[in-house]
């Protein structure tokens, strides 16, 4: 084998000997997410002097 070969397998075998361990498991309580949402909606009509005549004279329109 070649001397590269051989750091190269050298590396490999220190590497997967530092691997981590990765533990994933749920958790003891419930997950709980607060969303503190207003929703405030305003509405405006505006209606001009015709519209309002209109209406205040024909009252069956709507």
């Amino acid at each position: 084998m070649r001397p590269t070969t051989y750091a190269f397998t050298a590396m490999l075998t220190l590497g997967t000997g530092l691997g981590g361990c990765v533990n994933i498991s749920a958790p003891d309580k419930p997950i709980q997410i607060n969303l503190n949402i207003n929703v405030t909606q305003e509405v405006v009509y505006r209606l001009d002097n015709d519209a309002k005549s209109l209406i205040q004279q024909n009252p069956g329109i709507f």
